[in-house]
């Protein structure tokens, strides 16, 4: 399948790099290419800069967050929260109109320092402004609430005992999505929450996280379900 990636950050390259060894036609979006390739330092994990990681994953396309948009038969939104709905409509509505768009963002605030707050809260959500601004894309929030690294490895922790939601307005788009979850990135346990509204829930969880990541000191957790 051919998905197409929004972002070049430490999120964007993890997903990349796990649905590369899947056979997955990849291709990664940005801002400007030039400037990208240009880019020297690490990223929030320490990995390498991006021209370094294309070098070990050659078949990865990088383009502008337009051309990754119109490659991709399924598009992930892995920008910042700022810089996600500047990011989409850079990507073009045309370019997302009847695509699974997957939402993995968070509307974080780091205006006042750590820990962050959120942006957007209660009474709306990154996800629904992202359905709203690109009404003929069939967005579905979901992997928003956990370190990139388990978003395609849960097993690390736990054995992959832990628990992922996703929310969105199309049935059919959750389905396909919690397919590739499961099939693809080994989430054993996923609720659906129901329609995008769900995602003010997901996307609230994340200033718990913060803090459990600062009494833990380690990002590599997740939620458990229990019935």
């Amino acid at each position: 399948m051919k998905i197409g990636i929004l972002g070049t950050g430490m999120v964007a390259k993890t997903l990349a790099g796990k649905l590369d060894s899947l056979e997955h036609a990849v291709r990664l979006g940005t801002r400007d290419v030039k400037a990208t390739l240009t880019r020297n330092e690490p990223d929030m994990a320490g990995g390498p800069p991006l021209r370094t990681w294309l070098e070990s994953h050659p078949r990865v396309l990088l383009g502008t967050h337009a051309e990754a948009a119109a490659h991709g038969e399924i598009v992930i939104n892995a920008l910042s929260g700022q810089g996600t709905l500047p990011g989409l409509e850079s990507a073009g509505a045309s370019n997302l109109a009847n695509k699974i768009l997957i939402d993995v963002s968070n509307p974080l605030d780091f205006s006042k320092g750590m820990p962050p707050s959120l942006s957007i809260v209660n009474t709306d959500s990154l996800g629904e402004q992202i359905q709203r601004q690109f009404p003929a894309a069939r967005v579905v929030k979901t992997l928003n609430t956990v370190n990139a690294f388990l978003m395609v490895d849960p097993r690390q922790v736990a054995g992959g005992d832990h628990t992922m939601v996703v929310c969105g307005n199309d049935a059919m788009a959750k389905q396909e999505v919690t397919r590739l979850l499961k099939d693809g990135f080994g989430w054993r346990d996923v609720i659906d929450l129901g329609d995008i509204t769900n995602a003010r829930g997901s996307e609230m969880w994340l200033p718990l996280w913060v803090r459990l990541y600062g009494a833990l000191g380690t990002p590599m957790f997740g939620m458990k379900v229990v019935r």
